[in-house]
């Protein structure tokens, strides 16, 4: 497991952004362990935080699209308007 402080995070976010390794955030003043950082393998999270509704969540490839789908529901909703 790599160390890395606080310090190098905030000189380098990348460090973050580009996790290939289990890497260990030490403060350095109180030589202490903050945080252990593992990488991300899969990118969705709506099978873990979706609970009893996982099943009726579909995934949206477009994020664009998906806000125009749901606005459009919702002025609907609010103005009575339909397609």
């Amino acid at each position: 497991m790599n160390s890395i402080s606080i310090g190098d995070i905030q000189k380098n976010i990348s460090l973050l952004t580009q996790l290939t390794d289990v890497f260990a955030i030490i403060d350095k003043r109180k030589n202490q362990r903050v945080a252990i950082v593992y990488p991300i393998k899969k990118h969705s999270i709506i099978g873990s935080i979706a609970g009893k509704y996982k099943n009726r969540v579909t995934a949206c490839d477009d994020l664009e699209k998906a806000k125009e789908i749901a606005m459009m529901e919702a002025m609907g909703e609010k103005y009575g308007l339909s397609n």
